[in-house]
C-alpha cells in the first residue's frame, strides 16, 4: 500500500490517497486542536480499529480495511453525509440545559440527534427534515443511519459496561462507499464519547481531556488495555 497526497487534515487525523482510488490512509495525530499529547494517535487509532472490528463482525458495515501501524489505518474511500449523530443514554453536557434533566439521568430510551455538518454555521442541531430539504441524505438512507446507530448502541453499551465503563453519549458519522453502501466512517474513540466509571461516575473520556490532555490519555490507555487484554497490536 503506497501513501500518496495528503487529502484532508482534521482535528486529530490526516487522510491520504494510495495507490488504490478505492482506499485511503488514516494517520492518527497526538494532537486534537491546539493540545497534544505524546502517543495519543497510537491509542485512539487503535481503541477505533478495536471496536471497528468488533462491530463489523456484528452485521454492522464501516470503512475499516486493516491496521497499518500504531497510528494508521487503511479505509475504504467513503463521501461522507454531513451529518454528525449523537446518540444520548444518559443527560449530559449540552442536553441538559436544553430539555431541562439533570446531569446523570438515564433516559428512559436512547435518544438520537442529527447535527448539519457545517463550520460555518458551528455545526447546527437539525431534524430529519431540515436533512431532506437540504438534500444531505434521502430518506432511505437515513433510515439505515438510524437502525445502525442505534444497532451500535446496543452493541457498545454492554461491550463497556463490562469494562466497568457506562456509554453516557457518543458521535456517529456515516458515509457512501461508491456503490452507494452506507457505512460506518471516521472514528470511534475516548474523544468522540462521553465514558464515566461504572461504579463511581468519573468521568473517562472528552471532558476529562478539556481538564487534563495527559490524564485523559492514561484513562484511554487504561479502558485500551481492558479491550485488548495488554497486547495493543
Amino acid at each position: 500500500m503506497e501513501k500518496k497526497q495528503l487529502l484532508y487534515e482534521g482535528r486529530a487525523k490526516q487522510v491520504y490517497a494510495t495507490n488504490d482510488p478505492e482506499l485511503l490512509i488514516a494517520a492518527y495525530k497526538d494532537s486534537r486542536g491546539t493540545a497534544a499529547v505524546p502517543g495519543r494517535g497510537a491509542v485512539n487509532n487503535r481503541v477505533s480499529v478495536c471496536l471497528m472490528q468488533m462491530l463489523e463482525r456484528e452485521g454492522v458495515p464501516t470503512h475499516f480495511v486493516e491496521q497499518l501501524s500504531d497510528r494508521e489505518t487503511v479505509i475504504r474511500r467513503a463521501h461522507m453525509v454531513p451529518l454528525k449523530i449523537v446518540v444520548r443514554n444518559v443527560a449530559a453536557g449540552s442536553l441538559c440545559p436544553r430539555i431541562g434533566l439533570p446531569e446523570g439521568t438515564r433516559l428512559h430510551a436512547a435518544i438520537l440527534e442529527y447535527y448539519y455538518r457545517s463550520a460555518s454555521l458551528g455545526d447546527p442541531m437539525i431534524n430529519r427534515y431540515h436533512a431532506f430539504e437540504l438534500e444531505l441524505c434521502t430518506p432511505e438512507e437515513l433510515a439505515v443511519i438510524d437502525r445502525y446507530a442505534f444497532r451500535i448502541n446496543d452493541i457498545l453499551k454492554p461491550f463497556l459496561r463490562g469494562l466497568g465503563v457506562d456509554l453516557i453519549d457518543f458521535k456517529l458519522e456515516f458515509g457512501r462507499l461508491s456503490d452507494g453502501t452506507i457505512v460506518l466512517a471516521d472514528e470511534i474513540t475516548p474523544d468522540t464519547c462521553r465514558l464515566w466509571d461504572a461504579e463511581t461516575g468519573e468521568k473517562l473520556d472528552r471532558d476529562r481531556f478539556r481538564r487534563d490532555p495527559g490524564g485523559a490519555k492514561d484513562v484511554s490507555e487504561a479502558i485500551l488495555h481492558r479491550m485488548t487484554g495488554g497486547n495493543f497490536m
